[in-house]
């Protein structure tokens, strides 16, 4: 990989590496060699599985340190050799926020979770150097409040400020947003942009979401098959379009948006060969977002429509602001009228804050209710002896068949009102029924024939040592006369089979996401809860879970999923629930929720790119796809369409 930058310009730089995690005979990284210049922001990027986190692990020393696998290779650190350093060491100079960063918070106060690793390491200004992390954070008003009153945002925040704690020059952050809502995602990307920025930190992010790599990053890195594929500036990444549709990585959703509007133009005009493919559209009209197997590219992305890199000089954009440049320049005024209508406008008049299923659910009347919340209230009491009360009155009823997808901000009580239906908490007031039993009088165990709760973070359901046995140890501890049989479905479903015999500690961040939910699934539940199921899943992972919620639908007779995603809401969710402080603030189709400007806003939640595009645009786009703000662009283009006005404002 050509890097003109000096030794001494560097603030990573592998050569050859070659790493085997212990018990493995398949190497994770295969030669890999990267150069990350000093004060870089960048983004490495691949597949689940391609050896991301793995090659991050080799800059602070976990590997071969602690991780005492088959090494070789050399990796040199701000230009010492990583070899002739210990772990403790290495940390002072690369400070690291791993995914499930809520382990790393290991004191009670937020002061002394920031200052714990210099005082661990006997500096003497501990605490200075610790208010100095706060307030690179813009954490220092919180700087007596407990670890366990923050939000989630609140908490990665306080994990990049214990790892900045030792002043390091370089800052590793997996997967930042993973686990936050949309607000709290770009306030923690703005964080690291100043630390990049105004503290001249290199700053390096494990990211699958392409839209924040394209607003922040300044490089971007791809990863295949353990070693990295090449290293350009984001703008030129990002249109490498033939390797991110191999690799099923997603562009920003406006470069999508480009492409199809170039195809679009090209068949226009006459330019599309014959045997070019048109990607196929699902029930609903909109292009697929993940192509057929036989095609193995992304919907509309088909190479012969895009331009290629080093043969002209065309770029697709990425960020919105170039989209508006780019398509305004395109429609060349043509959209220039008068100012946007409100979304309740643009919807017809009919949005309405919280808008409600009616009381008997489903149109059948004839359905039961398999969850019903009557009055439930849960609160307990701080270590200050306050009471803080997390679920306020909520009333809901869950019928069997639906597809529910539970949706608020950080801290807005989605984890607490599964881990109620799952009998993991109690009411502290009113009543949880499942199945018709008041929880209550029921325990976990007795709970658990009916409902499966697949955590957040999938190692808090870890209790073996490989795989195959993770799947196992419910449906042989309860003697399944079927346990073999189903075992065998789920490593196949989930794509286990070539890692039945490894730790599932020691996989991919989206590895060990696919073993929690085959824990999950193997029981087949009446009910199962999913709590952020597609953190930290790439695209193609995250289509196959899909695609096994699709195949459970015949023994599972509800699914409650609490996310951030809301690309899996539209795709699979019969049914959206918004909560906020602990209130449901919201209660409809997805149609319904998506329409409400205030709703959304009050949920943390934000537009897309493509709506966002569409409202600085001022053109009233009905759907929400990059597919369907291209054909909208085409319309108004050709004359088929004259632009209406305003955007109707959709969740990210």
């Amino acid at each position: 990989m050509h890097n003109t930058a000096t030794e001494s310009d560097l603030a990573v730089r592998l050569t050859d590496v070659t790493f085997v995690y212990p018990g493995s005979e398949e190497p994770v990284l295969k030669g890999a060699s990267l150069a990350i210049e000093r004060g870089s922001f960048t983004a490495i990027i691949g597949g689940n599985g391609c050896g991301k986190s793995t090659l991050c692990k080799l800059f602070n020393g976990l590997i071969p340190h602690y991780y005492v696998g088959d090494f070789s290779g050399e990796v040199e650190i701000c230009g010492q050799p990583a070899n002739t350093q210990n772990v403790a060491e290495l940390s002072r100079m690369v400070g690291y926020v791993y995914q499930d960063f809520d382990n790393q918070l290991v004191r009670p106060t937020v002061l002394d979770e920031a200052m714990f690793a210099p005082l661990n390491y006997g500096l003497p200004d501990y605490r200075v150097m610790g208010l100095q992390a706060l307030e690179m954070c813009g954490l220092t008003h919180l700087q007596d409040r407990y670890i366990w009153e923050l939000s989630g945002g609140q908490k990665h925040l306080l994990a990049l400020a214990g790892a900045l704690s030792l002043s390091p020059d370089i800052l590793v952050v997996d997967e930042p947003v993973s686990q936050l809502d949309p607000q709290h995602a770009r306030q923690v990307y703005e964080v690291l942009r100043s630390l990049n920025e105004h503290y001249g930190k290199t700053v390096i992010v494990i990211e699958h979401h392409t839209e924040f790599i394209a607003d922040y990053c300044k490089e971007v890195c791809l990863m295949e098959n353990g070693q990295v594929l090449w290293q350009l500036p984001v703008a030129d990444g990002l249109n490498r379009l033939d390797d991110l549709a191999r690799l099923s990585i997603q562009p920003p959703e406006v470069t999508q948006a480009a492409v199809h509007l170039s195809s679009l133009l090209r068949k226009e005009n006459g330019a599309a060969s014959h045997d070019q493919q048109d990607w196929p559209e699902d029930a609903d009209g909109r292009g697929l977002s993940s192509p057929p197997e036989s095609a193995k590219c992304m919907p509309g992305l088909h190479p012969d429509n895009a331009p290629r890199l080093g043969q002209d000089e065309v770029r697709y954009p990425v960020t919105t602001d170039e989209a508006v440049a780019y398509f305004s320049g395109m429609l060349g005024g043509r959209a220039d009228l008068p100012g946007a209508h409100s979304s309740s406008e643009a919807s017809g008049g009919h949005s309405r804050p919280g808008s409600r299923l009616t009381e008997s659910g489903p149109e059948d009347a004839q359905a039961r209710p398999i969850v019903e919340f009557k009055q439930a209230r849960l609160s307990y009491r701080t270590i200050r002896r306050a009471e803080r009360e997390v679920l306020r009155g909520i009333n809901l009823s869950l019928y069997e068949g639906e597809r529910i997808a539970l949706v608020g901000n950080n801290g807005a009580g989605k984890s607490s009102l599964l881990r109620l239906i799952a009998g993991i908490a109690k009411p502290s007031a009113g009543a949880v029924e499942v199945m018709g039993e008041d929880t209550k009088h029921q325990s976990i165990e007795q709970l658990s024939s009916h409902v499966s709760y697949v955590f957040q973070n999938p190692e808090d359901m870890f209790i073996e040592d490989n795989v195959y046995k993770e799947v196992a140890h419910c449906l042989k501890s309860r003697a399944y006369p079927d346990a073999e049989q189903r075992i065998s479905q789920m490593l196949e479903s989930f794509r286990l089979e070539s890692l039945k015999d490894r730790d599932a500690r020691l996989l991919s961040g989206g590895q060990q996401r696919r073993v929690s939910l085959a824990i999950g699934a193997a029981v087949l539940p009446h009910l199962i809860l999913l709590d952020e199921p597609t953190a930290n899943l790439d695209l193609a992972t995250r289509e196959e879970l899909l695609g096994t919620l699709q195949d459970l639908e015949g023994f599972v007779r509800t699914v409650v999923i609490a996310t951030h995603d809301m690309q899996l809401v539209q795709q699979w969710a019969t049914r959206v629930i918004v909560l906020t402080d602990g209130t449901v603030a919201g209660d409809g189709s997805a149609a319904d929720i998506f329409a409400d400007h205030h709703l959304i806003s009050r949920a943390g939640l934000a537009p897309t790119q493509i709506m966002d595009t569409a409202s600085r645009l001022d053109l009233h786009l009905t759907g929400s796809t990059p597919a369907e703000f291209a054909q909208l662009v085409h319309a108004i283009l050709t004359g088929k369409e004259v632009p209406h006005h305003a955007a109707c404002p959709q969740l990210a």
